[in-house]
């Protein structure tokens, strides 16, 4: 029985041209970009292309780029590098209370050192709107952290619109959109943001590799410290091999943008109808009006959501809970606790499925069966 992978918003599988550049890159090109040998020189090269890639795919100066360990450091470079530049201007935060972890840990971080942060509230369908974060802005607020796609229910938040507000009153935006780029066009100037973040695994690049967009003018206290790599905001010496299959992945993903959304789109619907036509008990949570068709969280009434995976594994589907980073927890999702607070059992019987490059029609078809009868078997 081969396995089917519906768990895409966790990680994705390398791109097999990613995997090639990769290899092409540790067998020729391992000297430090910082050397100024042949050897080095060669790396810089490599490295300045993969920067060049990562800005014009957002619409950026390169000089603004900064390449990390994933999205979690940009996350954290982003808030925390702002934060602590910023400070003497205020010590107000604004972000969400469906945030990743990497953005709420971070700002419960900043919490215990004396910043004040307010959690905007969404509503059922996992949304916030403009007039609440106007409202939660006070005259020390340096710092507004919103994600444009959600990780756990695909929902959609209005950033252009924040960021065109937020420009006016001179307070900083940042946007985590690890689960929208690749899949949303994204154009920093559109969207009016001061910082955003990527992740690479999550377009088929290798694990352990992202980039932080931020103004290269502005003021970001690093959090790490030694050479003077990355314009000085990330010491360190730089995975040109990872960055380059990074590059090769943010490549593949801008050429097929556009008929990819449409090919997600197909497959949201297919195995939403197949649930129907087997006559499945289930809700979808957060909608799917203004929401990426890459996630689907659906909540299956009168079950469990440890035996529904476990029991899904079983039959050879593939998915999560939510978030990747607490997978194995049995706490509730933060994110449909903040959306359902008075319906405690859709935050315990929830899956989440994500599509991707390891799907096809077939496969689709054939795991929404699979999870069909499996559920059906569970509630009789």
């Amino acid at each position: 029985m081969n396995a089917i992978y519906l768990d895409h918003a966790a990680t994705t599988p390398v791109h097999p041209e990613v995997i090639e550049v990769m290899m092409q890159v540790y067998q020729e090109n391992f000297g430090n970009p910082s050397s100024i040998h042949s050897f080095g020189r060669k790396a810089r090269q490599i490295l300045d292309r993969a920067r060049a890639t990562a800005a014009e795919s957002i619409g950026a100066d390169e000089r603004s780029i900064t390449f990390t360990s994933g999205g979690t450091e940009a996350n954290n470079m982003a808030i925390m590098g702002a934060a602590l530049a910023n400070q003497a201007k205020g010590k107000h935060i604004v972000t969400t209370q469906i945030e990743h972890h990497a953005v709420l840990h971070t700002v419960n971080h900043l919490e215990k050192q004396g910043f004040d942060v307010t959690y905007l509230e969404v509503n059922e369908q996992g949304h916030i709107h403009v007039e609440q974060v106007m409202d939660a802005l006070r005259e020390d607020t340096i710092l507004v952290s919103i994600m444009m796609v959600n990780n756990e229910i695909g929902t959609i938040q209005p950033i252009a619109e924040i960021g065109r507000l937020l420009h006016e009153r001179d307070v900083l935006f940042h946007t985590d959109a690890v689960q929208a780029y690749g899949l949303l066009p994204i154009d920093i100037q559109a969207l009016r943001v001061d910082l955003l973040t990527v992740s690479s695994h999550k377009i088929n690049g290798p694990k352990g590799l992202g980039f932080l967009y931020a103004d290269k003018e502005l003021n970001l206290q690093p959090l790490q410290f030694g050479g003077e790599q990355e314009r000085k905001r990330r010491a360190g010496t730089e995975n040109v091999a990872g960055i380059a299959g990074f590059a090769k992945a943010i490549e593949l993903v801008q050429e097929s943008q556009a008929v990819r959304y449409d090919i997600y789109q197909q497959f949201a619907e297919l195995f939403l109808q197949t649930l129907r036509a087997k006559e499945v008990d289930f809700v979808v949570n957060g909608g799917r009006r203004a929401s990426v068709p890459t996630i689907i969280n659906v909540s299956f009434p009168g079950t469990n959501v440890e035996t529904l995976l476990m029991n899904f594994d079983l039959n050879g589907v593939a998915a999560s809970s939510g978030s990747a980073c607490t997978a194995g927890s049995i706490e509730p999702s933060h994110v449909l606790s903040a959306m359902f607070l008075d319906e405690e059992e859709r935050t315990m019987n929830s899956v989440r499925f994500s599509f991707g490059l390891a799907n096809d029609e077939e496969s689709i078809r054939e795991a929404a069966d699979k999870i069909a009868d499996t559920v059906n078997r569970l509630t009789r």
